[in-house]
């Protein structure tokens, strides 16, 4: 009997073991719905666009959500405006020079002031952004919800977890290179980005 309870503690640490190991999420959603969304609002003119070509992996681990490391990529000649003519000059050299650089990334190092309530984890996160080959280190709020379980609600038929991941932080043009002579009274110099992604971790 005594080496029975040994053997069911012991395969009881194992399966909760496995079931807080991390996870790796994968970011380039089939749906095609992640987005990110960039405003430039300056007095004579507002800029609004977005980007759906996002994709990178993140290492998650619900029990330790600190912990959390990875990279989102977005692909930059998948940023999109209304206006034709402001989307090629954007997409030029004197701005994001498309032809010659294809992503901007951001690699996640670190999180600080972590705190989690339930499936909901708030933190500071500070890492590597890189536009236009500039690479400048940042620090911005996020929000990380696991949904466990919660991916077939998402992808019919894929059984599995998600990640959310929400982030809304300013940047600087001329930090990075964009047009830095451009008029700031007609292009803003700073650049508020909004991220909203879900990654998944199918079931294997």
């Amino acid at each position: 009997m005594k080496q029975t309870l040994v053997t069911l503690m012991v395969a009881g640490s194992i399966v909760l073991s496995a079931s807080a190991a991390p996870q790796l999420f994968d970011f380039k959603d089939p749906k095609g719905v992640n987005n990110a969304v960039f405003k430039l609002d300056a007095p004579l003119e507002a800029i609004n666009g977005s980007a759906n070509g996002i994709s990178g992996t993140v290492t998650f681990d619900a029990a330790k959500p600190g912990d959390t490391k990875g990279k989102i990529i977005i692909a930059t000649e998948s940023l999109q405006v209304p206006n034709s003519m402001m989307k090629e000059h954007m997409q030029g050299g004197r701005w994001l020079d498309v032809a010659t650089h294809k992503e901007i990334t951001f690699e996640a190092k670190e999180f600080k002031n972590v705190k989690t309530a339930g499936d909901k984890t708030t933190a500071s996160v500070h890492g590597t952004l890189i536009i236009k080959g500039v690479a400048k280190e940042i620090t911005a709020p996020i929000t990380l919800t696991y949904l466990k379980g919660k991916l077939s609600q998402r992808v019919p038929k894929m059984e599995g977890d998600l990640l959310v991941i929400r982030s809304t932080f300013i940047i600087k043009r001329s930090d990075f290179a964009i047009n830095p002579g451009a008029p700031a009274d007609k292009v803003s110099d700073e650049i508020e980005l909004t991220l909203s992604i879900a990654g998944a971790a199918p079931q294997k």
